[in-house]
């Protein structure tokens, strides 16, 4: 990437996907880029803001779904 180039996670001109995946996890993810095996996505094509706001809804715990709890 040039350095003149902006990180396309970070970039708010972009569109984004939420991703989750089997542990629910969940990423941000530019619609740029491919889905990668073991994600998919629960929202989007949205901006970078509305992601992050279902994020913070959303994901409460960052731990794997088989530590929750322990």
């Amino acid at each position: 990437m040039h350095a003149d180039t902006p990180n396309p996670f970070d970039d708010e001109s972009q569109t984004f996907l939420v991703l989750i995946n089997a542990q629910a996890q969940y990423s941000l993810w530019p619609t740029l880029a491919a889905v990668p095996a073991g994600w998919h996505s629960v929202l989007g094509p949205e901006s970078r803001a509305a992601c992050m706001a279902y994020l913070d809804t959303n994901w409460a715990d960052i731990r794997p779904r088989q530590l929750r709890g322990a």
